[in-house]
C-alpha cells in the first residue's frame, strides 16, 4: 500500500519499539527477535473506519431487520437499558472481535453515553483491548438545536493519557442531516478549533439546508467525515469531494438494512475513493475484509449492468481491482480517521501495525495474487496481528485475552438489557 514500493515484494521487515525500521531483503539487525512468517502475506493492518462498538454484546440480534426496525429497537427499546459495565464489555469484546479479524485501527462512533460514566467505560473498553481506536465521542438521541456537549469532549481532551497511546479523540455529530444549520456549524467548527475528525451521518434523502450553511462557513474539509453519503446529490458530492471531505461506505450493512445504494462507484468517478466500515455488530460479522469485497463485488456488478445497458454487452475488462479494494480498507481508512501520517502503509517510519495471513491456507494456496488472496482472506487465514511493535495475536490465537470472562460479562450484558427473559429471540 505504499506508493514508493513494488504491491508486493519478497522483504524482511525490521520492527524498533513501535515503528517500522526497515523494509528489504536479508536485514541484518543481530540484536533483534527473528520470525518466520514464509509463506505468509504480512499486509498493513486493516481500518474498520465506523462501528457503533457498544453494541458488542448484541452480536447478530438484528441481522433481518431493515434501518427502521434497527432504528427502534435498538436505539428506542434496548439503548436506554445500558448502564456503563454494559458499555464497556460490549466495547472491549467488540474491539477484541475486530483485532482478530486483522483490524488495527478502528473507527468507534460511540452514540450511547448519556452519561460521563458511559463514556469512561467506552474508553476503558478501548484501551484495555489494545486496539489503535479513535473514539468519535456522539451523544444519544440529542435534539436538532441542541449542541453537542463540548464539555465532555474537552475533558477526554484532557486525559494526559490522549494522544499518547493508541487512542486518540474525534467528534460524532449529528451533522447538516440531523441539526439545525446553526447547530451544524457550531459543532463543525468546535471540531476544527480542537484539531478533531468530525464524523457525521447521511443517509438516504435530499442535503439538509444545513449543508449549505457549513460550506458556506469555510469548515468542510479533510477533518471531516461523512458516513454512507446516500442521498447526497452529484454536485453535493463533487463539492464535498473537491474540499478533501472523507467518505465512509458500510456496503454490507448498507444493502441489507436499506439505507440505498453505496456510493462506491459515484466516488471513483469523481477521483476519490470511500474507506469502509462495519456499522454495527447487531447485522454484521464485523470482518472489514468482507466489506471490501462487498463493496468490490456490488460495484463491479453495476458497471457491467451499465456496459450491458450501453453497449449491449458485459465490460471486457474488470471496472475495479483488488488493490483498490484493499486500499479501501487500510489507506482510505487512515485518511478518515486523521491517521494518514501513521497506519495504513508498509513502510519505514510508519506505526508497526501489521497482520500476517496464513497463505498456505487451503482456501489461499497457491496465492498466484497476494494481493487478491490478502482481500479474500477470512476469520481463519488470520494468522498474526501486531499493533504498535506489540502482538496481540500469533498463531491464529489471541494473546492476553480472558475470552472466557468476555463471554460470561457479554451473557450479563444480554440479561440486563434485552426485554422481557434477556435472551435474545424476546427482542425479536
Amino acid at each position: 500500500m505504499s506508493p514508493n514500493r513494488a504491491d508486493a515484494e519478497h522483504a524482511d521487515i525490521l520492527v524498533e519499539d513501535d515503528l517500522i525500521a526497515d523494509i528489504g531483503e536479508s536485514l541484518v539487525a543481530t540484536d533483534a527477535e527473528t520470525v518466520d512468517l514464509s509463506d505468509r502475506i504480512v499486509m498493513p493492518g486493516l481500518i474498520n473506519a465506523h462501528l457503533h462498538t457498544w453494541q458488542g454484546a448484541l452480536r447478530l440480534l438484528g441481522a433481518d431487520w431493515s434501518l427502521l426496525e434497527y432504528l427502534q429497537r435498538i436505539h428506542a427499546d434496548i439503548a436506554p437499558r445500558y448502564i456503563p459495565d454494559d458499555v464497556y464489555i460490549g466495547n472491549l469484546a467488540g474491539a477484541v472481535n475486530q483485532l482478530n479479524c486483522g483490524t488495527t485501527t478502528l473507527g468507534d462512533w460511540c452514540h450511547n453515553n448519556p452519561t460521563p460514566e458511559h463514556t469512561d467505560a467506552a474508553v476503558a473498553g478501548l484501551r484495555e483491548s489494545g486496539i489503535r481506536a479513535v473514539f468519535l465521542h456522539g451523544t444519544p438521541n440529542r435534539d436538532p438545536d441542541a449542541a453537542h456537549p463540548l464539555d465532555e469532549v474537552d475533558r477526554l481532551l484532557d486525559d494526559p493519557l490522549e494522544g499518547r497511546g493508541l487512542l486518540t479523540i474525534g467528534m460524532a455529530i449529528g451533522g447538516p442531516q440531523f441539526s439545525t444549520p446553526d447547530v451544524a456549524v457550531a459543532d463543525l467548527r468546535a471540531a476544527e478549533e480542537r484539531g478533531l475528525v468530525a464524523s457525521m451521518h447521511q443517509s438516504g434523502g435530499a442535503p439538509a439546508p444545513a449543508w449549505e450553511a457549513v460550506r458556506a462557513a469555510g469548515l468542510l474539509g479533510p477533518g471531516t467525515n461523512v458516513v454512507h453519503g446516500a442521498g447526497l446529490t452529484d454536485d453535493w458530492l463533487a463539492a464535498l469531494v473537491d474540499l478533501g471531505v472523507t467518505v465512509t461506505t458500510t456496503p454490507e450493512n448498507e444493502l441489507s438494512h436499506g439505507h440505498c445504494t453505496p456510493i462506491t462507484g459515484r466516488l471513483l468517478r469523481l477521483g476519490a475513493a470511500p474507506s469502509l466500515g462495519t456499522d454495527t455488530d447487531t447485522a454484521t460479522s464485523g470482518e472489514i475484509l468482507n466489506a471490501a469485497r462487498f463493496a468490490l463485488g456490488y460495484q463491479r456488478g453495476l458497471d457491467h449492468e451499465h456496459h450491458r445497458r450501453e453497449a449491449g454487452m458485459l465490460l471486457s475488462t474488470a471496472s475495479i481491482s483488488s488493490k483498490q479494494a484493499l486500499s479501501w480498507a487500510t489507506v482510505e481508512g487512515a485518511k478518515a480517521l486523521g491517521l494518514a501520517d501513521r497506519v495504513g502503509r508498509l513502510e519505514p517510519g510508519m506505526q508497526a501495525d501489521l497482520v500476517a495471513i496464513d497463505a498456505r491456507a487451503l482456501n489461499l494456496w497457491p496465492a498466484h495474487d497476494p494481493i487478491a488472496a490478502a482481500l479474500h482472506a477470512g476469520l481463519a487465514d488470520i494468522e498474526a496481528v501486531m499493533i504498535a511493535g506489540a502482538w496481540r495475536k500469533r498463531g491464529h490465537s489471541l494473546i492476553g485475552y480472558d475470552a472466557d470472562g468476555m463471554r460470561s460479562k457479554l451473557l450479563e450484558s444480554v440479561e440486563r438489557v434485552l426485554p422481557g427473559t434477556g435472551q435474545p429471540g424476546d427482542a425479536a
